[in-house]
């Protein structure tokens, strides 16, 4: 089953609408018309009856080189991956284990992630 075309991310409070632009058997990529934002989902066997399910949003840029004031594309890209045995999790299981970690990301988190905090 496909998630919906397009998906929608919304940064800095702006909508990025992506449509579909690939689909290879369990992976699909999603862009915006100027391909400054993406999205991949993706899902792959990786064995010992495992599954690894892998969302990905990414920003492109162009961006200065401070030393050589050169200009040149750029990206930040934001992973996560969800790595779960096929047997023994319930799908609500994995759902509990992902909103307690959403909850806990946020700006303050993130933040001294930035600052290289573990």
């Amino acid at each position: 089953m496909a998630l919906s075309d397009p998906l929608v991310l919304t940064v800095n409070g702006v909508a990025k609408s992506m449509p579909r632009v690939s689909t290879q058997g369990l992976k699909s990529t999603y862009q915006n018309s100027d391909e400054s934002f993406s999205e991949l989902v993706s899902h792959e066997p990786s064995g010992n009856n495992r599954t690894r399910t892998l969302v990905s949003a990414t920003q492109r840029k162009i961006v200065t080189d401070p030393l050589t004031a050169a200009n040149d594309f750029d990206f930040a890209r934001i992973q996560i991956i969800f790595d779960r045995p096929q047997y023994g999790f319930t799908e609500a299981e994995i759902q509990q284990l992902a909103a307690a970690l959403f909850a806990q990301v946020d700006a303050t988190f993130i933040a001294k992630l930035l600052g290289k905090q573990s």
